[in-house]
């Protein structure tokens, strides 16, 4: 098996896209605005999009906007320095953490979440 990319299940596609392409600045491979569908290409990584309810639709179960898999998934993102990445993208997203150096894991990081709630760190080696 190969993995090919990390797709994000959302309920608000469009304003995820947007997020994504605009305020991250992810160079968009396919999909559009409202394909409810879009690739994103970084660093020989791909990350997609897909609204949720066509994905439950797909697979034959039920859709609802219900759900208590917060921060089951997090997307983790290597910076060559996260506080001027923390500066760059302060005010465009609500971080949870500040950047804070975490000695035992040799690495200094920051949060925030996307528009779906998903959790997202960027990180740096110290």
């Amino acid at each position: 098996m190969e993995l090919t990319h990390t797709r994000l299940l959302v309920d608000n596609y469009k304003e995820c896209f947007l997020f994504y392409r605009d305020v991250l600045g992810f160079e968009l491979s396919w999909g559009n605005e409202n394909s409810n569908y879009a690739d994103f290409k970084f660093n020989g990584c791909t990350l997609g999009i897909f609204e949720r309810k066509q994905m439950v639709e797909a697979i034959g179960t039920e859709y609802s906007t219900k759900t208590d898999k917060r921060d089951k998934t997090a997307l983790i993102f290597k910076v060559n320095s996260v506080e001027e990445k923390y500066q760059e993208l302060k005010g465009k997203v609500n971080f949870i953490t500040e950047p804070t150096e975490q000695k035992d894991w040799g690495i200094k990081v920051a949060h925030f979440r996307d528009p779906a709630d998903s959790l997202i760190e960027i990180y740096e080696n110290i």
